[in-house]
């Protein structure tokens, strides 16, 4: 068997000064409680750090920076939206009514409307854009009146 010996712990010698100890002057009431831990090993003062940490609740690691947040501009009141578009989303089970309302708003001819009606199967269909909001929600509740879901952007 191999025996293993065990290492010494590595002391820090206070004649040795680094460019950091040059520049920190120790103040008179803490020079022999700094000369207790300089004769102290690595691990000795690991383990006072975590004494340390768990007595007085802290941590030794520098917290990191956040990232500061944007924060928005102080806006003018929102504007109320005043022009829409008229999109049709679903036709509902009154489709020929559905097709008779778009024939009347869009003035589309009977094919075209029933075309863009069935379009809806693939996906929102627009019917009408840049309209004023009185116009945008009468045309809404008439789609709704015939059965359909209609929105308004």
């Amino acid at each position: 068997m191999v025996e293993k010996k065990e290492e010494e712990p590595k002391k820090i010698d206070p004649k040795k000064s680094t460019k950091a100890d040059n520049r920190v002057k120790v103040p008179e009431k803490f020079k022999k409680l700094v000369e207790e831990i300089e004769k102290m090993s690595v691990l000795d003062l690991a383990e006072l750090v975590k004494i340390l940490e768990k007595r007085f609740g802290v941590s030794a690691v520098q917290p990191v920076a956040a990232a500061p947040v944007p924060v928005a501009p102080a806006a003018a009141p929102t504007e109320e939206k005043t022009i829409f578009s008229v999109f049709l989303k679903e036709i509902g089970d009154k489709k020929i009514e559905v097709i008779k309302a778009v024939r009347d708003i869009t003035g589309r001819g009977l094919k075209e409307s029933k075309d863009l009606v069935d379009g809806t199967a693939s996906g929102p269909q627009l019917i009408k854009e840049n309209v004023k909001k009185e116009e945008a929600e009468e045309m809404k509740k008439r789609l709704e009146t015939a059965g359909a879901k209609v929105e308004l952007k």
